[in-house]
């Protein structure tokens, strides 16, 4: 049976496989420690099991000679039963067992098998192969299945919101490319928003949140997301830093941020799976010529085929569980949320700040001192970066290299300089007051060196006799 094909084995080796086998080892075993071929030795063992059989078959049924039967007459005995399949020893435990608590140490650790192999052989003088730690290891790992919590939510507490990608459309560019495919999904009623951009961008990002909010007809509680950049500047699971402009924007609507932690999808399944909804029932294998086509198409499937669904979950018409929620979610203010851009801007040694090519006064702000300023259409707003409170506000200027600066921030300016002279001149005497006035109002500005003339007599006069002086003069023309 096939003897004359497998290798044929010295006395040595054959002997060898014989009494590895008649141990029990298995032929992976036998090959590791042999390093005899697999084949050969399955064929040995064949032939091996096969005359086991025979010599136990010989003794249990002799043959007919030098038998005394006590009659003629053979008697009729039953045909042997069939020798049973060859079957493989039993394969002892693995050769790691020993060491499991040690092993399993090593893999909370996070340590591979490659790495646990090599201590073994290190510190336990290990003689066995890389593949035995192999196995052992998978086996180890093995976990069992996750449980996931079931998060129920009120009508009207939260919505989930999540970037994808939608059906190919044509681009102005002449080629079919995919937008950008927001979805907002409520979490009670599932009810959801979608619209495709072809750019998203932190703007976009609000304006499609209010544009849901609007659909909806009212605001959510919370809005759980992504840590998507256009609404999270640095995730973080204690407090993660929101996008200034989202922030704004969420609290002009009430409405407060959730952003799911990092590599946690789970938390956001609905729209997860919202997404996923979307792409694979209303968008799969279709194009569009335009962004606003499939935007229309998006809507009419909302109505006519999602609304109307029966919801997976909770076994009711998705449209009947959002006309429970709609009156729960907050009503929409009055007043559009007004956008802006903000940047930070260093003071000069003049007081001000450059924006735009136009120059803005920035006092009372330290010079070199950093402040915000949000940039809206028609004026700016210059912000303490500590406090956040609006310290200046102008208008945009409309030339480049504008100033906006008010006379109370200029260090030198000749009508405040006219004001302390007046005063001073008040101080010395009713007549000094309304000579230098009568300077001032004739000459304007040459005037005030005149001013500061009879003003400085002070210094080495009484000022009874200036002001005597001044009344002469006045009375002189």
């Amino acid at each position: 049976m096939g003897e004359g094909r497998m290798n044929v084995l010295k006395p040595n080796l054959k002997a060898t496989v014989i009494t590895l086998l008649e141990k029990g080892l298995s032929q992976r075993e036998i090959n590791r420690k042999t390093g005899i071929n697999r084949k050969t030795i399955r064929r040995y063992a064949q032939l091996h099991h096969r005359a086991i059989f025979e010599e136990t078959e010989s003794s249990i049924y002799p043959t007919l000679e030098g038998v005394d039967t006590g009659s003629s007459v053979l008697p009729v005995q039953n045909p042997p039963p069939r020798p049973p399949a060859l079957e493989n020893p039993p394969k002892n435990g693995s050769a790691c067992e020993p060491h499991r608590k040690w092993i399993e140490e090593q893999l909370r650790l996070g340590r591979n098998a490659m790495a646990i192999y090599q201590d073994l052989v290190e510190l336990f003088a290990f003689t066995h192969q890389y593949n035995s730690v192999k196995r052992f290891v998978r086996r180890l790992k093995k976990k069992d299945p996750r449980q996931f919590d079931r998060l129920e939510f009120l009508p009207g507490e939260e919505a989930q919101v999540d970037y994808g990608t939608g059906a190919p459309t044509l681009h102005d560019s002449g080629k079919h490319r995919r937008p950008r495919l927001f979805v907002m999904v409520l979490k009670y009623s599932g009810r959801a928003f979608r619209k495709v951009v072809w750019k998203s961008s932190k703007e976009t990002w609000c304006r499609l949140h209010e544009e849901a909010f609007r659909y909806f007809g009212g605001c959510p509680g919370y809005v759980a997301l992504d840590n998507l950049k256009e609404g999270v500047i640095k995730p973080d699971i204690y407090d993660p830093e929101l996008n200034t402009l989202y922030a704004a924007m969420l609290s002009h609507y009430d409405v407060a941020a959730d952003p799911a932690r990092v590599k946690d999808p789970n938390r956001k399944g609905t729209v997860e799976n919202g997404v996923k909804y979307t792409q694979n029932t209303a968008l799969k294998g279709r194009k569009f010529d335009c962004i606003d086509v499939q935007n229309d198409w998006l809507m009419h499937w909302e109505k006519r085929w999602a609304a109307p669904r029966i919801h997976g979950r909770a076994k009711r018409q998705v449209e009947e569980m959002f006309q429970e929620e709609k009156p729960c979610l907050l009503p929409l203010p009055l007043s559009p949320f007004v956008y802006f851009r903000q940047e930070i801007r260093t003071v000069y040694d003049d007081g001000t700040i450059q924006l735009d090519n136009c120059y803005y006064a920035a006092n009372p702000a330290p010079l070199y001192s950093q402040v915000v300023v949000r940039v809206y259409d028609k004026e700016i707003e210059i912000l303490d970066p500590q406090r956040m409170e609006v310290i200046r506000r102008h208008p945009k200027g409309r030339m480049p290299g504008s100033l906006l600066m008010e006379p109370r921030d200029r260090i030198f300016n000749p009508s405040r300089q006219t004001d302390r002279l007046l005063a001073r001149a008040e101080a010395i005497g009713p007549h000094t007051f309304s000579l230098c006035e009568t300077w001032f109002t004739e000459e304007g500005r040459s005037g005030q060196r005149r001013m500061y003339g009879l003003i400085n007599l002070v210094r080495h006069y009484p000022a009874r006799y200036v002001e005597k002086a001044a009344e002469l003069a006045k009375a002189n023309g």
